[in-house]
């Protein structure tokens, strides 16, 4: 009976196997990542070359210490806090890093669609690769701790709890940079979400910084009555949480960035070379 593929075994089956030695099982785990790894460096990094090195240093991380992981966090959380240090060395070592980076689409010449079904509606597409474009434009404005919060937990799908592991944060000081970066992002989206209702008058309390605490499951339930009541009869607060509804499902709905061939290639390689000197 032939020998299963690393396709065919679990990532405990292949993390027992590649602990005790076996090169095939150990690559067949990091060929399994890959592309977490690199959507992840492209979204913080903002530029396809710097996110094809972190890939690279970060397989190379994988292959040293896989003997000394204990699966104290799950496999891609431990993978995503191995990607994040090596992206803030690439910005640090940067010395002319921009202030606001460009969108994804000008920097890695890949079209930004928010759905992955074509249309040959002109107009269609074109309102779709606008909002892709102010979408990676909104992401790169924010500020590096806000942004690789709203990263890791609305584009990612981590919860609170694993994005709070990655960064060496507790949850409550996670959720606080979130909820900025939340509302952040919907500023920056809003001249292209189209109407979504004037900002809240000064009577009106903060009821985006609420709602967006009520999607984490943090408002207790008389808050959360008051603020539905509050909704119902103020079209201004109503309209701007429609609008940060509308800019997180964009954020959920962005397209996953391809590993490009020639990158996979130049990981292996350069996984294949490390493993002949061990």
């Amino acid at each position: 009976m032939a020998e299963p593929s690393g396709r065919d075994l679990d990532d405990e089956e292949l993390l027992a196997a590649a602990r005790s030695g076996d090169r095939a099982a150990l690559e067949a785990l990091i060929s399994r990542y890959q592309s977490l790894v690199y959507r992840f460096s492209i979204r913080m990094c903002g530029d396809a070359e710097d996110a094809s090195d972190v890939l690279q240093e970060t397989s190379l991380a994988m292959a040293r210490s896989i003997e000394d992981f204990r699966a104290d966090s799950s496999l891609s959380t431990w993978l995503y806090t191995i990607a994040r240090r090596f992206c803030l060395r690439k910005r640090r070592r940067s010395k002319f890093a921009p202030t606001r980076e460009e969108s994804l689409e000008r920097l890695s010449g890949e079209r930004l669609e928010l759905l992955h079904a074509r249309t040959h509606d002109p107009e269609e597409e074109l309102a779709r690769k606008e909002l892709g474009t102010a979408l990676a434009d909104a992401i790169a404005s924010l500020e590096p701790s806000q942004r690789e919060v709203l990263v890791l937990r609305d584009m990612e799908g981590l919860p609170a709890s694993e994005v709070a592991q990655v960064l060496g944060l507790s949850v409550g000081a996670v959720k606080s940079r979130l909820h900025r970066a939340r509302l952040a992002v919907r500023s920056e989206l809003a001249p292209v979400l189209g109407p979504a209702g004037a900002e809240a008058g000064d009577r009106c309390p903060d009821v985006l910084n609420l709602f967006s605490r009520h999607l984490e499951g943090d408002l207790g339930r008389d808050a959360c009555t008051a603020m539905e009541a509050h909704l119902h009869q103020c079209a201004r607060c109503r309209g701007a949480c429609a609008s940060l509804k509308r800019a997180l499902a964009l954020c959920r709905q962005a397209p996953v960035p391809e590993v490009p061939n020639a990158v996979r290639q130049s990981v292996q390689n350069a996984l294949r070379d490390f493993l002949s000197q061990q």
